[in-house]
């Protein structure tokens, strides 16, 4: 990265994000008032900086670092990370990027609200090595997996019970253009086990939002409650919040310097 930087004669300054120091990293790189902060690392480090830039804070450069790395693909395509960089700092322009936010806390791809965003912590914990906290995590997961029911409530209408909720930005929904100024909600009421290997099989062999236990809309804001602290998963990273959270979408969260979108082809006409 620092040889990169340095290739285009830019003045720069490059820090590691070490654990339990990084919103502090972040704040120092920030409050230096650089033009672009470059990110190399997976969603939800890119959540933290981005969250933490805001629609008034530098512009943004979200790199793959990490493990899904939806947002940059979505902004920068399957090139690798360096192509990317070169790419946005030769003839990348400002681009807004929508968001969602829950209980005050921002993400950019997706967010989980129910028993399935517990997995969360035992994923961390893998990856970090910690066999003894994976299982605990990994037996509580599984031991709240169908119990536990959310309230939920839509653009102030639409009240319903189910076990999650889950929230995309229009940024990587395959379902929502980028230009549609809504979150594509999808509501979970799976049952048991077995209808959890069903959504797992049509997400895997085909369309997840075809399941007979989802239910998808847009939302723009929307409520969720229940009658314990609710956990959370935005952009891959585990959240607890307390017993109702309010949603809403975000048009422009922040700002991140990319290649302008390729205009959608028109279909040929027939002859």
């Amino acid at each position: 990265m620092t040889a990169l930087l340095a290739e285009f004669g830019l003045d720069h300054h490059v820090s590691e994000l070490p654990d339990g120091q990084i919103e502090r990293t972040v704040r120092a790189a920030i409050d230096s008032a650089p033009d672009v902060m470059v990110v190399l690392g997976g969603d939800g480090t890119t959540r933290l900086v981005a969250e933490m830039c805001g629609p008034s804070g530098p512009l943004v450069v979200p790199l793959s670092g990490g493990t899904m790395n939806k947002l940059y693909g979505a902004l920068y395509g399957t090139k690798p990370w360096r192509e990317a960089i070169f790419g946005a700092l030769e003839a990348g322009e400002e681009r807004w990027v929508p968001g969602g936010e829950v209980g005050g806390r921002a993400f950019f791809c997706s967010a989980v609200l129910g028993s399935p965003a517990l997995w969360a912590r035992a994923r961390e914990a893998i990856r970090a090595r910690r066999l003894t906290p994976t299982w605990r995590y990994a037996t509580i997961a599984l031991g709240r997996a169908f119990h536990g029911r959310l309230r939920y409530e839509f653009d102030a209408r639409e009240i319903g019970r189910c076990m999650a909720v889950g929230l995309i930005c229009p940024t990587v929904s395959r379902a929502l253009s980028v230009e549609e100024e809504a979150l594509e909600a999808a509501v979970l009421d799976l049952r048991n086990a077995r209808a959890g290997a069903r959504l797992v099989f049509n997400h895997v062999f085909g369309d997840w939002r075809e399941d007979r236990d989802v239910t998808v809309r847009t939302t723009v804001s929307a409520r969720a409650w229940a009658r314990d602290p609710i956990p959370g998963m935005l952009d891959g990273e585990f959240f607890r919040f307390g017993r109702q959270v309010e949603i809403r979408f975000r048009a422009r969260a922040f700002r991140a310097l990319a290649p302008a979108p390729e205009p959608e082809s028109e279909p040929e006409e027939a002859p």
